[in-house]
């Protein structure tokens, strides 16, 4: 991929500094500082919609969390590629350990809110299907599927029939630590290639999987995010732990076929294979699956 012939041809004519940015493990970024500005600019990763990825979609999503001020402000979406160009955020990501902290939990619940509050977007996201799909991929691209998939689906479709119906709304659907950003006076989130209406309980439980939220913090973020501690959204949140790890894992399967990035994809796999099953073994979820 020429990325100086990419951001010529985005900003033609002005002198630009490039840096490749870290942290993404599906696309591209790099900073570029133009004309006195820094954006990021995003450069879509080797078949990245075989991980149910719709560029437009995440355009929208981006216009959407920019408008009520949780993502950075959308600057261009270059078709037909969908390369995304957003305004460079200044600030730092904050590590897993202080995510744990009161403070910042509240932080993110305000910014939850706002998102799942905010316009509904074109595209539809179900933990539960999107399993599936993964895995219809990973047979026709040649990959091997990890032998504890069929347990787990199995658990997925108890944990479908035990949420039953909610209301959909917006949802960023890949709450990983690297993706929060605080500018010092507020959480920011980037990266809504995988937004679309869902499960706000899933966006609850991919945050509180991937910065490793005890049982106390989980109170904590639910009391945050819904101002009370309610036994039907603890049993909710408890449910979603698991599909949010089986998501994660089947994605990493898949990309193992298809990323075209230096990235440990079956290491990845497997951990979250592995943290699943210790879900699926816990006594909370084991009484929130039965009730």
């Amino acid at each position: 991929m020429d990325v100086e012939a990419i951001v010529a041809r985005i900003w033609p004519g002005e002198e630009a500094r490039v840096e490749v940015l870290g942290g993404g493990i599906t696309d591209h970024n790099v900073r570029v500082d133009v004309a006195g500005e820094s954006y990021v600019l995003r450069l879509s990763g080797h078949d990245t919609p075989l991980l149910g990825i719709d560029r437009a979609v995440e355009h929208e999503a981006s216009l959407a969390a920019a408008a009520v001020g949780v993502g950075p402000d959308v600057v261009a979406f270059v078709e037909p590629e969908g390369y995304l160009v957003t305004r460079y955020i200044e600030g730092s990501i904050l590590p897993v350990e202080e995510m744990r902290e009161p403070e910042s939990i509240k932080r993110v619940a305000q910014a939850l809110r706002a998102v799942h509050r905010g316009p509904s977007l074109p595209g539809r996201f179900s933990s539960f299907r999107i399993v599936e799909d993964y895995r219809t991929t990973a047979f026709a691209r040649g990959a091997e599927v990890p032998a504890s998939y069929a347990w787990a689906r199995q658990v997925a479709r108890r944990v479908e029939r035990a949420r039953g119906a909610f209301a959909e709304r917006p949802c960023h659907n890949d709450l990983v630590n690297a993706n929060f950003i605080d500018d010092g006076e507020r959480i920011r989130i980037v990266d809504w290639e995988y937004a679309a209406m869902g499960d706000v309980f899933f966006d609850l439980a991919s945050f509180s999987v991937n910065n490793g939220l005890d049982s106390e913090a989980r109170q904590a973020l639910l009391t945050a995010y819904v101002g009370e501690l309610r036994a039907a959204d603890e049993r909710a949140l408890e449910l979603m732990l698991f599909m949010s790890d089986f998501r994660e894992a089947m994605w990493a399967v898949v990309q193992g076929a298809v990323s075209e990035l230096d990235f440990d994809f079956a290491g990845y796999a497997h951990e979250h294979f592995e943290r699943m099953e210790a879900t699926a073994a816990s006594p909370s979820f084991v009484n929130a699956l039965g009730e």
